[in-house]
């Protein structure tokens, strides 16, 4: 079982935010359900939590039990002084800010949940998953525990247009353009996207992790099906092999078809290996050795190889992982 608490604050005495309730509701709205509508996560999502006591209570209760992922995201201000960093709430005052980066950071290490995931969009977020030692930010972040952050512990996170920039990226990695080969979107994956979209002049993201294996967020389609991803050990009998090609793999290689054609003519057998072949190309698996297209590698009797992704997934289906 998979349960998110959503939590977005807009309300605030002072310096109210115009779109934390709005990425919390799209937020949920993704987490709630797989591409294809199948269930993912259980939400709880809460809008304008008004005091300290009631966040850190939904959080205690987020990290409770022994789910297989227990995943929270806020945004809302956030605060650092000279102890540590704070999720705002609206009943702050002077030296009580709201809740603990820490106290949450205690919380998640304690759950024995097997998957910790905490996302925050807010001010000064990257402080999380640090102490404040001698002047100096040490880790203390135990297994399972995954936290991604808007900001480093010393950056403001903005808002564009009424929506927070690192959510903004966020919706969209969860939306697939962070997915991987197989379709899922993981946290690492969800950094990735968002370090790269992001420009060495703006809010910077941090990811720190400590897990033997990264939890799947959301499933979207596959850029490939696992059946003819699961083809990858009978091309190459090696991660290093060389899968020779000639005439027969190209479909339009055929007498039927006005142009120069070659012997030997396309083969049915041939032609559908071939499709998968490209559509292996098409996700950056494989790649034609010596020529700029594998129409050309077919043509003129080549060979294509695997590149640095692909033997990455030929060692999974080799091992019966996928």
């Amino acid at each position: 079982m998979n349960k998110a608490l959503v939590v977005g604050i807009n309300e605030y005495p002072s310096s109210p935010l115009n779109g934390c309730c709005n990425d919390a509701n799209r937020i949920e709205r993704l987490l709630l359900r797989n591409e294809d509508g199948s269930p993912n996560f259980s939400v709880k999502k809460h809008l304008n939590v008004s005091t300290k006591g009631k966040l850190k209570a939904l959080i205690r209760d987020c990290f409770s039990g022994d789910d297989d992922t227990a995943l929270f995201y806020y945004s809302g201000h956030g605060h650092i002084d000279s102890v540590g960093g704070y999720l705002v709430t609206p009943d702050y005052s002077q030296d009580d800010w709201g809740v603990s980066l820490n106290e949450i950071l205690q919380i998640a290490n304690e759950s024995r949940c097997k998957n910790k995931v905490i996302i925050l969009d807010s001010c000064f977020s990257g402080f999380m998953g640090s102490i404040s030692t001698a002047n100096q930010d040490t880790a203390v972040i135990k297994e399972g525990v995954t936290i991604l952050t808007a900001s480093r512990n010393d950056e403001s996170s903005m808002e564009v247009d009424g929506q927070g920039l690192f959510t903004s990226l966020l919706i969209e990695a969860l939306s697939g353009r962070a997915a991987d080969v197989t379709g899922h979107v993981t946290p690492s994956g969800i950094y990735s996207y968002i370090d790269k979209a992001l420009g060495p002049w703006d809010q910077r993201p941090v990811f720190k992790t400590n897990v033997t294996r990264f939890v799947s967020l959301r499933k979207v389609k596959p850029r490939i099906s696992l059946e003819s991803l699961r083809r990858l050990t009978e091309f190459f009998v090696s991660e290093d092999d060389q899968m020779p090609l000639d005439p027969s793999y190209e479909p339009t290689n055929t007498p039927e078809d006005v142009h120069k054609i070659i012997e030997p003519f396309a083969t049915e057998e041939h032609t559908r290996d071939f499709s998968i072949l490209q559509e292996m190309e098409g996700v950056g698996l494989v790649v034609p050795v010596g020529e700029k297209h594998m129409y050309y590698a077919a043509m003129r009797s080549k060979t294509c190889e695997l590149t640095a992704l692909g033997k990455h997934y030929w060692k999974l289906v080799s091992k019966g992982m996928i």
